[in-house]
């Protein structure tokens, strides 16, 4: 399987994204963000890559202040 990583630059952010797609049935795990990334909080949102249209949606609709982009 495909995964994506969906990184922000603030930890409640991260978290409030996590339960988006909890709610929306998505599997997902909170990772340590990947070192080579250093971009972050330090926690990210790792899911399937094929849902990536729905999360393209929910980043959208939310207009997360903290995004910092889908690797």
């Amino acid at each position: 399987m495909n995964y994506i990583i969906v990184v922000f630059r603030a930890r409640t952010e991260t978290l409030t994204f996590a339960n988006i797609l909890k709610n929306y049935g998505v599997p997902f795990q909170i990772i340590n963000t990947p070192r080579s990334l250093n971009l972050s909080c330090g926690i990210s949102v790792k899911t399937l890559a094929n849902k990536r249209e729905l999360i393209d949606k929910i980043l959208a609709q939310k207009k997360f202040q903290s995004f910092l982009g889908i690797f």
